[in-house]
């Protein structure tokens, strides 16, 4: 994808296991594939990354994303939820590093970490926000004292 396509990036209440991964794959490659806008295909790709985060990206340069066809996304993602027995839109975890390993946790616990000293402003931290691929690459995994989360640290 482009630096200028646009990028939703959805994250997971649980780690999935790696048959889960593949199933969604599997529905995320019919949705992709079926997408389009005002009927014209969008150029799509579908990723999912770390066993807990689902990434749609989208080129708009061969057709823009419509109210209609970002709607559809989200419905597809709903489905994905109920499917998966997920939550996919619960903005208040926040997914982090832990050494090597992703940890997830709700902002209030979050919170607790940082206070107790157990995450500080170098823990790299998951920007979920990301707009367009070129912020999903420089800005998607960033220190915690760069992230909207960073109000943790007061």
């Amino acid at each position: 994808m482009p630096a200028e396509a646009r990028v939703w990036v959805y994250q997971s209440n649980r780690l999935l296991s790696d048959a889960e991964v593949k199933e969604i794959e599997r529905f995320g490659s019919h949705f992709i594939s079926d997408w389009a806008a005002h009927g014209s295909s969008l150029k799509a790709s579908f990723d999912v990354l770390h066993q807990l985060f689902i990434v749609i990206a989208v080129d708009e340069k061969q057709a823009m994303a419509s109210g209609c066809s970002i709607d559809k996304s989200v419905h597809f993602v709903k489905e994905l939820e109920q499917k998966m027995n997920l939550n996919l839109f619960d903005r208040m975890q926040v997914a982090y590093r832990s050494k090597s390993e992703i940890k997830t946790c709700k902002l209030s616990e979050f919170e607790k970490l940082a206070s107790d000293k157990i995450v500080d402003g170098s823990t790299i931290v998951f920007n979920n926000m990301v707009a367009s691929k070129a912020a999903f690459d420089l800005e998607w995994e960033v220190p915690l004292i760069k992230s909207w989360q960073s109000r943790v640290l007061a």
